[in-house]
């Protein structure tokens, strides 16, 4: 057993043996071309090292989940700590009774709690309790959002068989009945959202919904129109804060845009890396998960082997602790800000049409002359334009994920990473913009 880089000498090298086990070479969706795939070593701040010495920024940090940076020593300090008292006990313990008082402290509709592994399930979690708490079957979501990988979470998110809004396009979900029990609407169109579920409404258990929808900030008064129209209607209205949560202020979403939905997932940032989920919301909500409920049919059933285990908790109880450091949040959005501007100023130098969303820390460019507001205008963009600028990135040791481009920062990132970044994405601009689609 080693805890470095094991040789590979007299076999493969790593890119083929990842291919040779891995489909596509990947653990999932990066999608790049075999002789790109990279195998990662280590990594360590904002910066990750693959399996032959090269140093890559790194613009995905785990796809937003390290949001402290790689390896931060407080995180690795907590996490090391906590596995010495026992890696896991699915039961609670007191740093999972502690999480959960300190995350329902901030959250605004957190009374109850629950945890699991991963933000796919708290979502679908969040949905299964609404399904029991309301007895209806159908579920509305937001054309092009993705909500983890159960089906109701891939549903209308690929886009690969056209269809009219409410109906779903099950491409991807590998469950074709979602086409009778989802309904799709267009983010940040109020008046269309509000006719479908006023349409629909007595078979509808939950709205859920992206705030931030991918990198798309809702419009004025979108959130706060959804949130009165679900109440009118008896309507469960989840927030999905995997990527929101604790990122674009300690009390996320819900804080920062001063929404308070019914019941909201939580995953990514919150374990700073460590895989990690919850679901929490109204207490008469989380009260269909009770075992007290067992056998009735308001019921659902909610275990998870691995959900809140010691190690995790301990990670993500770190990462409140950096979080809740003054001037935090000050800091990650003025540092998003920065990025967003000096995207601008690449592409306003080479003459390229784009657009720059994102908030906080996030960030992400659309290739469109015209402001990407919505699922329909995201489609219109060059988006094999975007594939090659990520492609193009990636060969000037940019870590990423070309198949996405959502772009990451943490707490990690420095001005000089900023600046850096601009560079390559200059350059990779006139790579991008000369290539043949």
């Amino acid at each position: 057993m080693t805890d470095r880089l094991p040789s590979a000498s007299g076999s493969p090298g790593w890119r083929e043996r990842s291919l040779r086990r891995f489909p596509a070479g990947s653990n999932g969706e990066y999608g790049i071309p075999a002789e790109m795939v990279p195998v990662l070593d280590r990594g360590l701040g904002s910066r990750v090292w693959d399996t032959e010495g090269v140093e890559h920024l790194d613009y995905t940090m785990a796809w937003g989940s390290a949001l402290a940076g790689h390896a931060h020593p407080k995180l690795v300090e907590a996490a090391t700590t906590a596995a010495r008292d026992g890696i896991n006990f699915a039961a609670v313990h007191w740093r999972s009774v502690e999480l959960a008082e300190r995350i329902c402290a901030v959250s605004p509709c957190a009374e109850r709690i629950r945890f699991v592994a991963s933000g796919t399930e708290a979502t679908m979690l969040c949905l299964r309790v609404a399904h029991a708490a309301t007895g209806r079957r159908k579920v509305v979501r937001f054309e092009g959002a993705y909500h983890g990988q159960h089906p109701v979470g891939i549903a209308g998110m690929i886009h690969g068989r056209p269809t009219v809004l409410p109906a779903c396009d099950p491409t991807g979900a590998g469950a074709p009945w979602v086409e009778q029990d989802v309904l799709v609407a267009p983010y940040n169109d109020l008046e269309s959202t509000t006719r479908i579920l006023s349409e629909h409404g007595a078979d509808i258990a939950a709205v859920i919904v992206e705030p931030l929808h991918r990198c798309i900030p809702p419009g004025p008064g979108f959130l706060e129109g959804l949130r009165a129209v679900t109440r009118r209607l008896g309507i469960v209205l989840v927030f999905d804060e995997v990527v929101t949560g604790f990122r674009l202020a300690l009390g996320g979403a819900q804080e920062y845009f001063g929404v308070q939905p019914d019941l909201v997932a939580y995953g990514k940032g919150l374990g700073g890396g460590f895989p990690i989920g919850a679901y929490a919301g109204r207490a008469d909500l989380m009260e269909a998960v009770s075992e007290h409920r067992l056998p009735r049919a308001d019921y659902a059933w909610s275990a998870s082997t691995t959900g809140g285990n010691p190690v995790s908790c301990a990670g993500a109880l770190a990462m409140l602790d950096l979080l809740s450091e003054p001037g935090i949040y000050d800091h990650l959005h003025a540092l998003g800000r920065r990025f967003r501007a000096l995207l601008g100023g690449a592409l306003a130098s080479t003459g390229t049409s784009a657009q720059v969303l994102g908030d906080g820390p996030l960030g992400q460019v659309a290739f469109s002359a015209v402001p990407v507001v919505d699922q329909k205008t995201w489609l219109a963009s060059d988006r094999a334009r975007g594939r090659r600028q990520m492609l193009a990135l990636l060969r000037r040791r940019v870590f990423l994920n070309p198949m996405g481009t959502k772009l990451y920062l943490s707490l990690a990132h420095s001005d000089s990473d900023l600046v850096e970044f601009a560079d390559r994405f200059a350059s990779a601009l006139e790579e991008s913009a000369k290539a043949t689609p």
